[in-house]
């Protein structure tokens, strides 16, 4: 039986561990360089592995991330990752991995695990979006045809439809995505689909409301942050809202924010990224 694309994605948070604290990850088959968020989501899966005890991905949830992309990934070449145990406190767990590959480093990530604690509850209104289920699909890059959108791990809908025909509105979008196919009931598959998928549409948000059409343009991440306010659960539509308030010097800098359906934000992301312009 052949798996769906989002069970061959949460085949590639299967790490084999080398050691106590260094793990060998597998990329899978790709083209061009590698997707930034599946080094993310492995980086989270190796540190969330030397967490201590049988439940602490529930116990101790990741409630933070900072990352740089420091090199270009490739598909087909494993990817070592080494965990480093920066402190393990009675309320929060912090972990730093490096992610290696071809012998240079690629990734470097801080992460933070904390209790869940009961405390101060509040937050601002989602901003309004039609159901998703009446949206078109949302294509762009490698999967902006239909042959290859169908085996993109996460589903895509926002009223932009194909990317590249929003660049005249202003540099903000509403995507809604879930995963292509069912989900297991672990939390830090769920986590690490969320850290996946919070890498997507980002910088693309940079160059809308510029005179260059979007082809002209070279995008890539070059920092990336994630903060989790709710567990999180990625079995149904999530709403990605995402704004860049400036960009300059050949970066965009791009907020972000994740919505369940009913309205509740569950995460944060902040990111820079590059958006060059092609040279001949």
């Amino acid at each position: 039986m052949s798996l769906t694309p989002v069970e061959r994605l949460i085949a590639r948070f299967g790490l084999e561990p080398l050691d106590r604290d260094l793990f060998l990850g597998d990329p899978g088959p790709g083209r061009d360089r590698l997707f930034g968020g599946l080094v993310a989501a492995q980086s989270y899966v190796a540190a969330a592995l030397t967490l201590d005890g049988p439940d602490a991905a529930d116990d101790r949830p990741l409630h933070s991330l900072h990352a740089y992309f420091l090199r270009p990934g490739r598909y087909e070449v494993p990817i070592r990752f080494v965990v480093h145990r920066i402190r393990d406190g009675r309320s929060f767990t912090t972990r730093r991995v490096v992610a290696h590959q071809g012998g240079e480093a690629i990734f470097n990530l801080a992460a933070s695990f904390a209790r869940v604690e009961e405390g101060v509850s509040r937050q601002d209104a989602a901003p309004p979006s039609a159901d998703p289920e009446t949206l078109p699909e949302h294509r762009g890059g490698f999967w902006r045809s239909k042959e290859h959108s169908a085996q993109n791990p996460i589903e895509m809908r926002s009223p932009d439809g194909l990317l590249g025909e929003d660049d005249e509105l202003p540099a903000q979008r509403i995507v809604w995505m879930r995963p292509r196919g069912p989900v297991p009931d672990d939390s830090m598959i769920h986590t690490a689909l969320l850290v996946y998928a919070s890498d997507r549409n980002l910088v693309s948000t940079a160059v809308r409301g510029v005179d260059e059409p979007r082809e002209q343009f070279r995008l890539a991440s070059l920092d990336h942050a994630l903060w989790l306010h709710r567990p999180v659960r990625f079995d149904d539509w999530l709403q990605f809202a995402s704004e860049s308030p400036v960009a300059h010097a050949a970066r965009g800098l791009i907020f972000g924010s994740v919505y369940q359906r009913d309205g509740t934000r569950i995460a944060s992301v902040a990111q820079e990224g590059l958006v060059r312009l092609r040279r001949d």
